[in-house]
């Protein structure tokens, strides 16, 4: 069986931006073969790395080039995984299933570019990437820090917060938090946030009906009841989309904040 994280294939991708190299990174996670995007500065140099973890299911909420260059632009090594089953990867997306082990061998694929520092490695999350970003600090010891943005923390909350969601968790995850509790309960986070050593940067819109506001308070009381480190910016007047300029001012500054973390 080829190795977790083994890099198979590699093509290059169009990129939005000349000074970045895009690339779609085909790896193996569990037996699967799953893909990626790898956003690379062109210029010389060594990198801290961010393994970018997408929001959404399936094609909704799929990674978007732009987005992973505008990452690469602060000064990053970017890996996206798409997650197992989209964009012709192998397997099916499980919603923070079995599918957390994309995004923690993600890890690995990043520490194997040559311009990356492996010691300073990454996690940004965007809305059910919360979910994804979480576990992986949960179970890798090598995370420098963590962003969350919009992120989901309890399965259960978002199940019976969005009705629109809940055919697609029933299919997915096998039935309803009331008949499968388990299937549920073990893809929430919050019960095992005192094993994350990485600060968290949590990142929420107060008016935010994709994600609510409720799941950033759940995440910021169960890290404060384990005394763990973190940080919180909320912004009151914003949903689950930032107007483009502040979604490029929050882009910078979190990146800024990426840099000045030292894991302890």
């Amino acid at each position: 069986m080829v190795p977790n994280a083994s890099i198979i294939h590699r093509r290059g991708y169009p990129s939005p931006n000349p000074h970045i190299r895009l690339e779609e990174i085909t790896y193996m996670s569990e037996g699967l073969r799953v893909k990626g995007m790898l956003a690379t500065p062109k210029a010389d140099g060594k990198y801290e790395g961010i393994v970018y973890l997408r929001g959404g299911m399936q094609h909704i909420g799929m990674v978007r080039p732009a987005r992973i260059a505008q990452f690469a632009s602060q000064g990053f090594v970017v890996f996206a995984p798409y997650y197992r089953g989209n964009r012709g990867g192998e397997g099916r997306d499980e919603f923070a299933g079995n599918d957390r082990q994309d995004a923690i061998f993600a890890v690995d694929v990043l520490k194997q570019q040559p311009n990356v520092q492996p010691d300073r490695i990454h996690l940004f999350a965007f809305s059910r990437g919360g979910i994804m970003a979480l576990w992986t600090a949960i179970l890798r010891e090598d995370i420098t820090s963590i962003v969350t943005w919009a992120g989901i923390s309890d399965v259960i909350f978002t199940y019976n917060e969005r009705k629109d969601m809940r055919r697609m968790m029933k299919r997915v995850i096998g039935g309803t938090p009331i008949n499968m509790p388990d299937a549920y309960r073990e893809r929430t986070a919050l019960f095992r946030v005192n094993e994350i050593n990485a600060p968290i940067l949590i990142i929420h819109g107060m008016k935010d009906e994709n994600v609510s506001f409720e799941q950033a308070i759940l995440l910021e009381d169960a890290l404060r009841e384990h005394d763990r480190k973190y940080e919180t910016w909320y912004f009151p007047e914003y949903t689950h989309y930032f107007p483009a300029a502040q979604n490029a001012q929050t882009v910078r500054d979190l990146c800024m904040w990426m840099k000045q973390q030292h894991t302890h």
